[in-house]
Order: structure tokens, then C-alpha cells, then sequence
């Protein structure tokens, strides 16, 4: 059975892409799709496919060419500008690079649609800037100028900024680019934890499947050939990240949502063990390419069930110990072992 959940964003034979005088260049057929209030989703395709501008057409910033696009059941284009800014807001890909602005100032640029013809900050939106910048855990940095941010500190005032805007659609333009491992997931769980705690509806744009998998209550695929909607599990199900990639070079495991080159196969390993540690062997025999065989192979992997035990690896010829899986596979490699 469906969710009751309200519908906030639809699209229907939705047209996007440029107009430069006489001519024309629409990205994609026409698509459709609906955003429940509250969900977190992710946008994934090519480069070039038509993400950035299907973003910038949610938010207004570009001109839809065709079909209709409604936020909050009403149509786009009955909105003003500040109207909009009110109901959605949006990051970019840019960096801001403002000199002598600091962090307070940056998330208060938040509150313009509600401010005065001065652009004065009351004491109302004094509190919700404030919010903002605790919510996104910037408080410590809130009289920092936003040049000496890092790059994930940064997004998280950026995120801010758009928090303190009261918008209850949040667009965000590939917002972990170039962010390192740690700040990536701070985004992530900053994004997810917005939809559950204050309900915003948080739509991203990412090149991180992986990530997009995991977190995401539903996913967006842009294709040459349109739109694929879905919660990420319906759309394994369906194939639809299988037809991302050239099968010949890289194959999608559907029981964990993984991909991997297909690299040509040298041989079958049998590995014997449990837990993580046989897991993490059979992921390093098989990017090192190797199908984990059966009890018809020759070549057997023993794998420790203590941690200062060793891995022993059993050959028709020869019977060699390692104490890391790295020490393993070189050993594997080097004798170029075939079954």
C-alpha cells in the first residue's frame, strides 16, 4: 500500500534543456516524476545526460521547454522569483570564493526572501540563522570568513545557508564533489537527517552510486532515453544500473548493489574460512581475477579465524603461509597461479 505522504514536486512530459536564439536543443524525451515531502534522492547519469540542468529547471533558474512542473501542486511558472525562493532552494556546484564575508553573513543571505527592502535581519531571523548554523554544526565557525573554510566545512555553510531560506525542497548540485572521505558522509547524514527531523525534501545530484544506494529513498536515472524513478532495491530488481555501464568491461552484483571490472579470469580459487575475513579474501581474489571455484579447483585459500593467524594457500605443488591478504595476492600474482 502507499504512503499518504503529501506530494510536494511532479513533473509531467517534462522538456528540458537550452534555447539560444532559433535554436533549440532539448536534452532528453519528455520525463516524469513525483516527490513525496520528506525524501531524500538522488539523481544519478553521465556527465552531460542532463542532471545539473534538470536541477536548475526544478529551482527556476532555467526555462523548462516543454510539460509541466508543479511544487506544492502549483504550477512553476504562477511563482514569483521571491515566491519560489520560499518553497525551494539550491547549492550549486560553484564555490564561493567572497572576500571578507564570514559565515554568519553567508547563511543570512538565507533569509532574504523574507527580509525587508534593506535586506535588515530581525531578531526572528537572527534565531533562525543561528538554527541553521547549529543544525549544520557550524557554530564554532560562524564568525570564520568563508575563505579559510575547508571544503566540507564550506558545504555545511552553504547547507545552512539554504536551512535558514525555510525552503521545504532542498536542490543540490553534486554536493560532495571534491570533499574527502570523512566530510562526504557528514553531507550524507546532514542530507538524510534534514528529511527525518525537519522534513525537508532533499533532491542531490552524485556520481557516488554506492552512496546513493545506501541512502537514498529513491532514485532518479538519467538515460539518453529519459527518466527511471524508484526506491533503489525496485530499481536493482529492474536491471536499471546495469544498462549504466558497458557490460562487457564492468558487471553489477545485485545482491549487494557492488560493481566490478570484469577482468579476465585467470583461474578458481576455493576459499575456505567464514566472516569478514573470507569476505574480504574473496573481494581481493576476484579483483585480482579470480572466480571463487568450487571443490572441482585445485587452488585452495585457508582463511584464519584468529587475527595473528595466517592465511595458507594449498597448490597441487606447494603449501605457503601469509600474514595479510595483500601478502597473499602478490604471491598468487607473481606465480601467475591458474586452475
Amino acid at each position: 500500500m502507499d504512503g499518504e505522504r503529501k506530494k510536494i514536486l511532479s513533473f509531467n512530459l517534462l522538456e528540458i534543456g537550452f534555447i539560444s536564439g532559433k535554436f533549440r536543443r532539448v536534452l532528453l524525451p519528455p520525463i516524469r516524476a513525483e516527490v513525496d515531502e520528506g525524501e531524500l534522492i538522488a539523481v544519478i547519469g553521465k556527465n552531460g545526460v542532463g542532471k545539473s540542468t534538470l536541477l536548475r529547471t526544478i529551482c527556476g533558474l532555467q526555462h523548462q521547454l516543454g510539460g509541466e512542473l508543479t511544487v506544492g501542486g502549483r504550477n512553476i511558472r504562477d511563482y514569483s522569483r521571491i515566491q519560489l525562493s520560499e518553497s525551494v532552494g539550491y547549492i550549486s556546484t560553484e564555490i564561493v570564493k567572497v572576500s571578507n564575508m564570514k559565515v554568519y553573513d553567508l547563511v543570512s543571505l538565507g533569509r532574504f526572501p523574507y527580509t525587508n527592502w534593506l535586506g535588515r535581519i530581525n531578531v526572528a531571523d537572527h534565531k533562525i540563522i543561528m538554527e541553521a548554523i547549529t543544525k549544520t554544526g557550524m557554530a564554532d565557525y560562524k564568525d570564520r570568513h568563508v575563505t579559510e573554510l575547508s571544503d566540507g566545512e564550506r558545504q555545511r555553510a552553504m547547507i545552512a545557508m539554504v536551512l535558514a531560506q525555510d525552503a521545504k525542497i532542498m536542490v543540490l548540485d553534486e554536493p560532495t564533489a571534491f570533499l574527502d572521505i570523512s566530510s562526504k558522509f557528514e553531507i550524507i547524514h546532514l542530507m538524510h537527517e534534514l528529511t527525518t527531523s525537519r522534513d525537508k525534501t532533499v533532491i542531490f545530484s552524485t556520481h557516488d552510486l554506492s552512496m546513493a544506494l545506501s541512502q537514498a529513498d529513491k532514485i532518479w536515472v538519467l538515460k539518453e532515453n529519459g527518466l527511471s524513478e524508484g526506491a533503489p532495491e525496485d530499481l536493482m530488481l529492474e536491471g536499471t544500473f546495469s544498462t549504466l555501464f558497458d557490460e562487457a568491461k564492468v558487471k553489477f552484483n545485485i545482491f549487494d548493489g557492488s560493481f566490478n571490472i570484469r577482468n579476465v579470469e585467470r583461474g578458481r580459487i576455493i576459499v575456505k574460512g567464514e566472516g569478514e575475513r573470507k569476505f574480504w579474501t574473496e573481494k581481493a581474489l576476484i579483483r585480482a581475477g579470480y572466480a571463487i571455484g568450487d571443490q572441482q579447483s585445485a587452488i585452495e585459500v585457508e582463511v584464519p579465524s584468529l587475527p595473528d593467524s595466517n592465511w595458507i594457500c594449498r597448490t597441487p605443488w606447494s603449501i605457503n603461509e601469509f600474514n595479510s591478504i595483500y601478502g597473499l595476492i602478490s604471491w598468487i600474482r607473481e606465480k601467475k597461479i591458474t586452475s
